[in-house]
């Protein structure tokens, strides 16, 4: 596996981007699409519940350090963390995958990045092609649940890719008020972007995902879609997230129980980073 090292402002120096060859990213996507992906969503389901529990497991906790040692250079990375529901210390891998911050971040900037992971695709809405999927053409619309002239041309659309190390909590990229959740069932394929190479939003048209809507102070919507993968047990929202609820710029919206992928179309685009740059929550969008 060729691996290639990004570099920029605010980035992780430790973050790399994967690519593989073109005939092995179409044999992963013919196993992830035509192969998994054509079984049963319910199939699916539980044969991902069924593999999520065994990193619920107490022996599972002995692998937390090791795994933090191989992808943190900072030793002291999970100081910086509290494991979640009132816990003193984390008794499984999946108490570590659904870590919380000791301290949100600070950032005085009126928009912020909701997630940590890979910014693997960033278009304007209007310049979004369709994607096929089984045998139906969608736009960029169905991904949030919306009709086709419900998101503005202007917006701009990104798609961050949370590898299994990424802290797995999705926070507000902004303050104003919940004005849409709908639970969107699906597919669980495989979201690694790199496999997919020229598609790399593909899975979001056809996975299981919650899409929360949040109208801005000055009216503007920022659509949200939290969209799970395989191994997947569950997105829980958090117990404060309701339809005309005030949020606040970084609360938190929601959390994976393994695996993820983060879809937002906002009326701004990002000011600092790009595609293939690696995105932290709270940095400065």
């Amino acid at each position: 596996m060729k691996v290639q090292s990004v570099a920029f402002h605010n980035s992780d120096p430790y973050f790399t981007v994967y690519s593989i060859p073109k005939w092995r990213a179409k044999i992963y996507k013919f196993l992830s699409v035509d192969v998994w992906g054509n079984l049963p969503s319910n199939w699916q389901r539980k044969i991902s519940a069924v593999y999520a529990q065994n990193y619920s497991k107490p022996f599972t906790k002995w692998i937390i350090k090791p795994y933090v040692r191989y992808y943190y250079r900072d030793e002291n990375y999970l100081e910086g963390f509290t494991p979640p529901d009132g816990k003193t210390e984390f008794e499984s891998f999946q108490d570590f995958f659904v870590r919380k911050f000791k301290s949100l971040p600070s950032n005085e900037a009126l928009w912020v990045w909701p997630c940590e992971g890979l910014l693997c695709d960033e278009n304007k809405v209007g310049e979004m092609t369709t994607s096929r999927v089984k045998s139906d053409v969608r736009s960029i619309h169905t991904i949030f649940g919306v009709s086709s002239n419900e998101i503005p041309e202007n917006y701009t659309f990104t798609n961050v890719f949370l590898h299994n190390k990424n802290y797995h909590r999705i926070h507000a990229p902004v303050s104003g008020t919940i004005s849409r959740i709908q639970h969107v069932p699906g597919d669980l394929v495989v979201l690694r972007p790199w496999i997919y190479k020229q598609d790399p939003s593909l899975p979001a048209f056809r996975n299981e995902r919650y899409n929360i809507d949040i109208t801005d102070d000055a009216g503007r919507v920022w659509y949200i879609s939290v969209i799970g993968g395989p191994a997947v047990g569950s997105i829980e929202l958090e117990k404060s997230v309701g339809l005309g609820s005030r949020i606040n710029k970084l609360d938190e919206l929601a959390l994976f129980y393994l695996g993820s992928t983060c879809c937002m179309a906002a009326p701004v685009a990002p000011r600092v980073h790009r595609v293939n740059t690696f995105v932290e929550v709270g940095a400065t969008y």
